[in-house]
């Protein structure tokens, strides 16, 4: 496999529990936490970790909490490098109430990174990367990093020869995909953000695809579904690939599996197509497990088998017409 390294500049510590019904102004007894290292460079990382395949695992922390990332990490045996900062790593809370099965997500904002620290990071990573190194970004950006941060790792990862993929959102992914990338997986509305409109219908979103693959450097374009699946586009063909149907316990990582899973097909070399159906697969797997859980591998492969047998890939040699 080629090396894959993973880029996060504003991980947390993912913190999930249970309670029997939520209701203002009370004292809720809750289960004991599950403590998960999270941030979407470092999910990647637990998925490839989960799937047999290894990764680098880069990412911004301080503090105590940093710490604790660190030794969560360690207990996964994923290699990692720290790039040190002075504010704490944040912690993110999801709540379950088993009453009804209904979750409560709290994302914390992120600590304050000053210039040297995020100048830091950049240098790191332009230390060891090398031609053909797939290096995925994913995440949010902290307070105090600028919005061309992602666009900067982007001219590194050209530089450098390297295949950036970029999974973020807002300013931060617009600037990164104007950069130039490899891979993007956005969703309907960061697809919408991306080409300058306010929304994308069903019906329109491979015209608005097509027409992005055109004005941008972007080898593959795979705009998620989410429980409907994925498309995927790049200059030679448009795929739809449908989902199967689970029983969903948590949509928390699914991206994150879905972005996962896809490099860890690319890195062995598999073609565009069964990348795209192994992420997919991956992204649905990661629903049906609990609370910050992500995907499982034995259900990564029957869903996988599934997927196989029944999609039909649609060729498209008009994408460049």
């Amino acid at each position: 496999m080629k090396k894959i390294i993973t880029l996060t500049v504003n991980p947390a510590i993912d913190k999930s529990t249970t309670v029997a019904g939520i209701k203002p102004n009370s004292k809720l007894r809750c289960a004991a936490p599950i403590f998960e290292a999270g941030g979407g460079g470092i999910n990647i990382s637990r998925v490839i970790n989960e799937l047999g395949g290894t990764s680098f695992c880069m990412y911004m922390a301080g503090g105590p909490t940093g710490t604790q990332m660190h030794e969560l990490l360690v207990d996964l045996e994923i290699e990692q490098q720290v790039i040190p900062i002075a504010g704490w790593l944040r912690e993110n809370l999801s709540v379950t109430d088993t009453t009804n099965n209904q979750q409560f997500r709290f994302g914390m904002p992120g600590p304050f990174v000053n210039e040297y620290e995020w100048k830091n990071s950049l240098r790191q990573l332009e230390s060891i990367l090398a031609p053909g190194d797939f290096l995925i970004a994913s995440g949010s950006l902290c307070p105090g990093m600028p919005k061309d941060y992602f666009a900067q790792v982007s001219k590194i990862a050209q530089n450098e020869k390297a295949k950036f993929i970029l999974d973020t959102s807002g300013e931060a992914l617009i600037n990164g995909a104007q950069a130039g990338t490899y891979l993007l997986k956005p969703n309907l509305g960061e697809l919408a953000t991306l080409c300058g409109v306010k929304s994308i219908s069903f019906l329109d979103v491979e015209k608005v695809a097509k027409e992005f693959i055109r004005n941008n450097t972007c080898e593959i374009l795979v705009i998620s579904l989410g429980s409907q699946g994925a498309i995927m586009v790049t200059n030679e063909e448009v795929e739809y690939i449908a989902a199967p149907i689970v029983h969903q316990k948590s949509t928390i990582g699914a991206g994150d599996s879905m972005v996962a899973g896809m490099v860890y097909a690319l890195a062995q070399g598999k073609p565009f197509t069964e990348v795209v159906k192994f992420g997919v697969a991956c992204g649905t797997a990661a629903t049906m497990t609990e609370g910050t859980q992500l995907c499982k591998k034995n259900d990564v492969e029957e869903l996988n088998s599934w997927i196989m047998a029944n999609t039909t890939t649609k060729k498209d040699l008009s994408v460049n017409a």
